[in-house]
């Protein structure tokens, strides 16, 4: 028994590092375009249309001659930018409700957990889908609808752990002591519940990657030429007979930061719970 734990423990902790060598080699990308892929993602070159990957080219060209390489690289700026403008959006939003219901409670707690609940009714890419529907396509017009369709799973994580944490002795010491409510919230409350929520976010972090790729997917993201993973791939599926390389590498590298930012988020979950 001890061994076989120990045996899953080493799988863990090898695939958190490959996760986060992987993840890191994207960031650079993303940082530095011009270091990775040197070519302008923009520039047409028709009499190279349609190359299969190759030492010159290694993700191949596009129907244009354009360099897919190029294009990935600097497609991840919009796919990652969008993805964290609608981190940081909902998980402003989904602290202060969750940290006005858990600590409030009362009539505070049970409106706002109504509207959490309406929302968590609807899965989350309905909404966004609705949410840019009415606002219009653009990348920062995307972050706001996937950002609003996230706040109900992170505001109910941090309810809970408001809950958790107020209950706690050195909580009601700090209210013993006359501190106002907003220095405990901040003080004393939210360090203490911040573990599960950040946990939470890396794990969201990889279904917003996903949703602004299926969003742009269907026209509501980047327009082109501009490169983005979603629209490259549905530009690439009417050729996909004859250019595999316009969906399949592209489709490769998206579920490739989704899956390491899944198995992030999961080490982080794990380690609150010292099973890592």
């Amino acid at each position: 028994m001890t061994a076989a734990i120990g045996v899953r423990t080493r799988r863990r902790t090898s695939a958190r590092y490959g996760a986060t060598a992987f993840l890191a080699i994207v960031g650079f990308a993303t940082l530095f375009p011009g270091v990775v892929a040197p070519g302008d993602p923009l520039a047409v070159d028709v009499s190279q249309r349609l190359l299969p990957p190759s030492f010159d080219y290694p993700f191949g060209t596009d129907e244009l001659g354009r360099d897919q390489l190029s294009r990935v690289v600097h497609g991840a700026q919009t796919s990652l930018s969008t993805a964290l403008l609608a981190l940081v959006l909902a998980f402003g939003l989904s602290i202060l409700i969750g940290l006005l219901a858990g600590y409030l409670g009362g009539l505070v707690d049970r409106v706002l957990m109504a509207g959490v609940d309406v929302l968590l009714a609807l899965p989350s890419l309905l909404i966004s889908l609705l949410i840019v529907s009415g606002l219009g396509a653009g990348p920062v017009k995307l972050a706001v609808a996937i950002g609003i369709a996230s706040v109900p799973a992170f505001a109910r994580v941090t309810r809970a752990e408001v809950l958790r944490v107020s209950s706690q002795t050195f909580v009601e010491a700090a209210g013993g002591y006359g501190l106002p409510r907003h220095r405990i919230l901040t003080r004393h409350v939210l360090p203490h519940a911040k573990g599960p929520i950040t946990a939470l976010a890396a794990l969201e972090l990889a279904s917003m990657v996903l949703a602004v790729s299926a969003l742009s997917f269907l026209g509501y993201g980047t327009r082109p030429p501009d490169p983005e993973w979603g629209n490259m791939i549905a530009a690439g599926r009417d050729h996909f007979a004859t250019a595999w390389w316009l969906t399949v590498l592209p489709g490769a590298v998206l579920a490739g930061v989704v899956l390491a930012l899944h198995r992030i988020g999961r080490a982080l979950g794990l380690s609150e719970v010292g099973l890592v």
